[in-house]
């Protein structure tokens, strides 16, 4: 079954955009779309969709509420909100991942990272936007990100640490090493797996604590 996606925001060229990129991938479907924070959810809550993408501000209730309210702490029966939005204040960054949040990106990320931000998001992956993943050193780090890992990382491994630390996505990853973006998740996964990271940040900042990485 193709994954089942709901658009939240409040410009109707924005979702129009989204779900022609999302539309035509042919593992996706876009189901809903909401122009506010309070029909997101209620929407969300009634058809269940297995992603909500949602923008920051929105009437009614804004991004980090709709979060708050389908992903957050005590949710019974959470679903996957990934926030993709102009603004990439600090502390929305922070508050979304905080709150549940599958991801952060940014709108003028692109198509390729939106549609693998969706994807992340069913692997159970966070994905940030590269250029978050710089300045959430210090503030995002995982318990265990200055931990050598007990099961050695292989050369290719830590080339990948290398180039997320760098801020570069799975795509770009995978044409500067002549691999497919498919190989580049499965040694990411490997990464999170031996590391005990959550996400790419926990990554950066175990490769920049351990001195496997310097900007």
């Amino acid at each position: 079954m193709p994954t089942r996606i709901l658009i939240a925001d409040d410009q109707e060229g924005i979702r129009s955009g989204f779900r022609l990129i999302l539309d035509a991938q042919p593992d996706m479907t876009v189901v809903a779309e909401a122009a506010d924070g309070v029909t997101a959810i209620e929407t969300a809550r009634h058809l269940r969709p297995d992603v909500v993408l949602t923008d920051i501000r929105m009437p009614l209730a804004d991004g980090l509420e709709v979060t708050r309210a389908l992903a957050g702490p005590g949710v019974p029966d959470p679903v996957r909100v990934v926030v993709v939005t102009t603004f990439d204040l600090d502390e929305y960054v922070h508050a979304a991942l905080r709150d549940g949040a599958c991801g952060f990106l940014l709108k003028r990320s692109g198509p390729a990272l939106l549609v693998e931000a969706v994807r992340a998001a069913m692997a159970g992956d966070t994905l940030v936007s590269p250029q978050l993943t710089m300045r959430l050193l210090g503030h995002v780090i995982s318990p265990s990100a200055s931990a050598e890992p007990s099961d050695p990382l292989t050369g290719r491994e830590s080339e990948v640490i290398r180039l997320v630390a760098g801020g570069m996505s799975n795509s770009e990853i995978a044409t500067e090493l002549f691999i497919s973006p498919g190989t580049v998740k499965n040694h990411i996964a490997a990464v999170h797996r031996k590391l005990g990271t959550r996400n790419r940040v926990g990554i950066a900042s175990w490769a920049w604590n351990t001195g496997r990485f310097r900007p």
